[in-house]
């Protein structure tokens, strides 16, 4: 598990999980016992019990939702605002973009972001969005994490949906290290941030390159790692 620190906001900490911390995801048909344990491992290692863990039911939207309540059902969207600053928002990708957000409020509390940015979600906004939605809610001096995903060397896809990423979103177009049509999601998710003022760290890791991570692509189809970011 890889643990970074912000720098606006030093009391907090974001971790990125991997193959060692095994599946965190329980919506891809892997057994649920074994997924309870992992992430209850991945608590117990940060330092608090699991129950303060907030998942999403992440469906390529631009939606950002509030936490839900203990027990309660993840909501359907891929993007979450903690306003409280008691919980620890997560999201879950294997070659997706995951991006955590942090901001300070005037009352003293922070106020915790989580997105899901994979191609479809990213053009349709979820970055930004979910920026907002901690700005709504009183936060101010946006500072950004993003965490391992996919890189644009890697990243291949078809010319036509490259030719039409980039006129929804000019400067995601890029090309693999062999020279097919690829896409930037890591460039393009931290150009949105900084467009608005977020300070932005990048984890620089590809998780098809990097064995430690799982991949979708890579023919993890049903594992998934793990971002969060929390208050220590």
């Amino acid at each position: 598990m890889r643990l970074e620190s912000f720098t606006l906001h030093p009391h907090l900490r974001a971790a990125f999980t991997g193959r060692e911390e095994g599946n965190q995801a329980s919506h891809t048909g892997a057994d649920p016992d074994a997924v309870a344990g992992a992430r209850a491992l991945v608590a117990s290692g940060l330092g608090f019990p699991p129950e303060r863990l907030r998942y999403l039911h992440q469906v390529h939207s631009a939606r950002v939702a509030a936490p839900a309540g203990p027990g309660g059902i993840a909501p359907e969207a891929d993007a979450m605002a903690d306003v409280t600053g008691d919980l620890a928002p997560v999201v879950l990708t294997a070659d997706c973009v995951p991006v955590l957000i942090a901001a300070s409020g005037p009352d003293g509390v922070s106020r915790l972001g989580v997105a899901h940015a994979g191609r479809r979600g990213l053009l349709d906004g979820v970055v930004p969005a979910a920026a907002d939605a901690l700005l709504r809610g009183g936060g101010e001096r946006l500072e950004a994490w993003i965490g391992p995903s996919i890189c644009a060397g890697c990243y291949e896809v078809p010319a036509a949906m490259r030719n039409e990423a980039q006129a929804l979103l000019p400067g995601i177009a890029a090309s693999t290290t062999w020279g097919t049509p690829s896409l930037d999601l890591v460039g393009a998710v931290a150009a949105q941030l900084r467009a608005i003022g977020a300070l932005v760290h990048v984890s620089g890791a590809c998780t098809l390159e990097d064995p430690s991570f799982f991949s979708y692509r890579g023919g993890d189809l049903t594992a998934r790692n793990a971002s969060l970011i929390w208050a220590a």
